[in-house]
């Protein structure tokens, strides 16, 4: 039995094309760049760092190990040697300059066995305020500039933060100098060398052309070469001593005998300058992507980029609104010539679907629109028809057909109110014969104004809308009888925006708004007190809604010092 071969299946489905595009193309560059990474990264940085490392911490273990010595040779001069009590308590002056002497020449003698981690070894007596000590590889002006600092700045005045149990650095002149002091009774014995001194035979290090080795404070700050660190942009991060900028490889080591480390600083450059074969791997890996690329790109277009546009193209036109829209055949993959004729059938059905629910819609709507605009106030016409039997119980026939008139004129127009749209002068016309009706019924006059350019009377409107707000203004903001009501219709027209819009405000001198109404109204919800529901200003925006979309709006608010302000904002319609 034969076997049916889908369209994707196929050598022509795009997913064989995609695959195969993407193994020739990415496979080569993959397995390069896997080979490179692991033997570059891992192999080469490792061992430079590793090798760097040993040779930094080797150095480091060399500086800790001579100022240990140091250490050691100081601790001895302060506990058991004689001269350096006498020194500190002196018997006469004779018995101390001769104290002096003999240990100025010891010092000077053993200075030459720690000269490369001390460049002085001193006692300071308390008493007398002057050094005993031996200097070497200092100049005078070094010497005194260091002597004058320990006088005055630690000695004079010492500090039990400034003076512990390790060597710390201060800055002096310029320049770094590591220094240990140790208090022996009324005298201080201490040793003091510059940083450069102790750098000397870390020249023998080959770190490039581009790369140097300096010492850090505990913030890593350079205490050495901090010039080299801004001519090549370095930026040291706090307790990381690493490169931000990732150009060069540091190593660094802390001391173990004070607040200070000792750091290397690679090139990268310099790291791989040694790796020729890796380098010709990185330009060929980079002239292939180069020529490469292009042509997969082309691919990818013809094959995907060029169906999935004609595609897209057409579902925009489609909802920018035109249905009509078909995406033509082209000779493409299997699975796009599949997309494309499925396409095309389904919007040949949903064409045919849209204009069956819109007719169904639009029938639906205007049978809603009607039932919403033919509500007719019970209350109003019972009321009416019982002031008439009242009129004729009292045989005034005149009353009674002008009363007769209105309600003519008023129920013709609220039958004829099914009409989707009205002149506008029609529907001022149907308030002021509702005005009419209402003066006779309550035997009061009402203050009535309306302000309307004649430029916007046959400007068509929903029905009964002004009527609706005007009979809401009489029945809810005029409790007391006895006030007269005002009411005020104004009509503007609005040409700020793009699109040019009516606003008719409906204002009373009323008791206004509460404030729980006015949020509930102006959030398009139903109102409901301790009179029941009033659905009469739903209805309205209902209509509203119906009518003119999301583009008609209405505002609520309260007049000062009172009565109520209603704003209807109607899209302008010609009166076609």
């Amino acid at each position: 039995m034969r076997r049916l071969i889908y369209p994707w299946e196929g050598r022509n489905s795009i997913r064989f094309k995609l695959a195969l595009g993407i193994l020739l193309i990415a496979g080569p560059l993959l397995v390069l760049l896997y080979y490179y990474n692991f033997y570059a990264v891992r192999v080469v940085h490792n061992q430079v760092s590793i090798s760097n490392r040993n040779m930094v911490s080797l150095y480091m273990h060399q500086i800790d190990s001579g100022l240990n010595t140091v250490d050691q040779y100081l601790l001895a001069l302060a506990t058991s040697n004689y001269d350096v009590k006498i020194l500190a308590s002196p018997p006469s002056d004779d018995e101390y300059m001769l104290a002096k002497i003999r240990l100025s020449d010891q010092i000077n003698k053993d200075l030459l066995m720690y000269r490369t981690v001390a460049n002085s070894i001193f006692v300071y007596s308390d008493r007398q305020g002057d050094f005993t000590d031996a200097v070497t590889q200092s100049s005078d002006q070094e010497y005194s500039a260091v002597s004058q600092y320990l006088h005055d700045g630690l000695l004079a005045v010492p500090s039990s933060n400034e003076i512990d149990n390790r060597w710390f650095v201060r800055e002096i002149g310029g320049s770094h100098y590591l220094i240990r002091l140790l208090r022996a009774e009324n005298a201080w014995v201490g040793a003091w060398v510059n940083l450069g001194t102790l750098k000397q035979p870390l020249s023998f290090i080959h770190l490039g052309p581009n790369g140097a080795s300096l010492f850090l404070d505990d913030r890593s700050r350079p205490l050495t070469d901090d010039a080299f660190l801004e001519q090549n942009d370095i930026v040291l991060q706090p307790q990381q001593q690493t490169d931000s900028g990732r150009k060069f490889l540091v190593i660094a080591e802390h001391s173990s005998k004070g607040d200070f480390s000792l750091a290397a600083v690679i090139p990268t450059a310099t790291v791989l300058q040694n790796l020729p074969y890796l380098n010709r791997i990185v330009i060929v890996i980079t002239v292939i992507g180069v020529l490469l690329l292009p042509v997969f790109f082309l691919f990818l277009r013809r094959v995907v980029l060029v169906p999935l546009n004609r595609l897209l193209a057409a579902m925009k036109r489609i909802g920018d609104g035109n249905v009509q829209t078909r995406v033509e055949p082209i000779r493409t993959s299997d699975e796009f010539m599949l997309v494309h004729a499925t396409f095309n059938r389904m919007m040949e059905q949903m064409e045919e679907l849209k204009i069956n629910v819109y007719e169904e819609q639009l029938n639906k709507q205007k049978a809603e629109l009607q039932h919403l605009q033919l509500q007719i106030n019970p209350h109003f016409f019972m009321n009416t028809l019982n002031l008439i039997y009242s009129l004729a119980l009292d045989k005034d026939y005149e009353l009674i057909k002008e009363m007769t008139l209105r309600l003519v004129r008023y129920f013709r127009y609220m039958f004829r109110s099914n009409l989707t749209f009205v002149p506008l002068k029609d529907e001022l016309e149907h308030v002021r014969n509702y005005i009419g009706i209402h003066e006779l019924r309550y035997q009061q006059k009402l203050a009535f104004r309306v302000d309307v350019p004649d430029d916007l009377r046959l400007v068509p409107v929903p029905p009964l809308i002004i009527q609706f707000l005007v009979e809401n203004a009489l029945k809810h903001g005029y409790t007391d009888r006895q006030d007269v009501p005002v009411i005020e219709i104004r009509v503007r027209l609005d040409e700020s925006g793009s699109v040019p819009y009516m606003v008719i405000t409906v204002q009373d001198e009323g008791q206004g708004f509460r404030e729980d109404t006015l949020h509930l109204l102006n959030a398009g919800e139903r109102v409901v007190d301790e009179q029941g529901e009033h659905i009469g200003i739903w209805n309205l925006w209902h209509r509203l809604r119906l009518l003119y979309g999301a583009h008609a709006e209405i505002v609520f608010s309260n007049a000062v010092p009172s009565g109520a302000v209603v704003r209807m904002i109607l899209p302008l319609r010609n009166e076609s």
